[in-house]
């Protein structure tokens, strides 16, 4: 992971219970990942239940070619696997994950990612508190998410999405002067890669990588 994830503190100390209980809703479904409501809330994605996903533009499908026969034999361990539910709940872990790093939230930050990824983001935030700093994000766009690559090593899968979004990073030092970044909108792509073992009745993705392009 590199670059900032820079954020707003405001809502944090009301809603990290929240966060909490809302986490399996968001990464808990049977059929994996479902997408959150249209409009962007980038403290608290809200469950959906079983709202139909957003369709992809059709210039950007929502699996890559190469993917295509990984999430087929992912599908046929867990029949209630669907990429783009699967998608939609990406999107909204993104969301989270990328705004609990910038706050410090490490009880969120906890459940959704793996223990080796965990210790890495707990390092940073760490090392950031340490230096007196502060990080402000504002995803402005979620452009783009897509499957870009999977794999089903026995019933352990792992699968990388593709976000591209428009965001804010600014990271300030105690004095107030800006250590990183700025407040300038900017489009970014990272590949993060979840994983699951699919045939686990515990239905919940976990981030064990990040990558920025």
């Amino acid at each position: 992971m590199q670059g900032s994830f820079p954020f707003d503190l405001i809502l944090f100390g009301m809603v990290a219970a929240f966060l909490v209980l809302r986490l399996r809703s968001v990464l808990g479904k049977r059929q994996g990942f479902e997408r959150p409501p249209a409009e962007a809330r980038p403290t608290a994605p809200v469950a959906m239940g079983r709202e139909a996903p957003r369709a992809a533009p059709a210039a950007a499908p929502i699996v890559s070619g190469i993917a295509a026969q990984a999430i087929s034999r992912i599908g046929a361990i867990d029949t209630s696997f669907e990429p783009a539910a699967f998608l939609g709940g990406a999107e909204g872990a993104f969301r989270m994950i990328v705004t609990a790093f910038a706050a410090g939230d490490r009880q969120t930050l906890r459940g959704l990612l793996s223990d080796d990824t965990y210790a890495g983001f707990e390092q940073a935030i760490t090392a950031r508190e340490n230096a007196g700093e502060t990080q402000r994000t504002e995803i402005r766009a979620i452009n783009t998410v897509t499957i870009d690559a999977a794999e089903l090593r026995g019933a352990q899968a792992d699968i990388t999405v593709r976000f591209v979004t428009d965001q804010v990073n600014m990271t300030t030092a105690k004095s107030g002067e800006v250590v990183s970044g700025s407040d300038a909108i900017t489009e970014l792509t990272d590949l993060w890669t979840f994983q699951r073992d699919v045939s686990d009745k515990d239905p919940t993705w976990r981030l064990v990588a990040t990558r920025s392009l």
